[in-house]
């Protein structure tokens, strides 16, 4: 009879065990922005969403991160503001996704 207790017992160790081995939760409060200030990037292309900025608000966040001359913005079906500006003295294509990463065309 002993023995038929310690395998019941060693059957619920062994059932539970895999409560143990979980992943611990994740952090209330990622580090991932919603809105990046102008000299901060959290992707090196658009990331697509729906996007609350205005064809002013782009052209702010673009002009402060440094371009100039932004012209012909429109917001496309991916919810990123595309348009043309100068750094350098260069013309470029330039986008504002959701997150207000500003890129120029790669």
């Amino acid at each position: 009879m002993k023995c038929a207790r310690y395998l019941c017992l060693a059957a619920v160790l062994i059932s539970a065990s895999p409560v143990f081995a979980q992943n611990p939760p994740a952090a209330d409060r990622p580090n991932n922005n919603a809105v990046n200030s102008s000299d901060q990037n959290n992707s090196n292309r658009p990331v697509a969403g729906a996007n609350s900025f205005t064809e002013g608000q782009a052209k702010t966040r673009i002009e402060a991160a440094g371009f100039t001359n932004v012209t012909a913005l429109t917001k496309d079906d991916n919810g990123v503001w595309r348009g043309k500006a100068s750094k350098g003295g260069l013309a470029t294509d330039v986008s504002v996704d959701f997150q207000g990463n500003v890129n120029p065309a790669k």
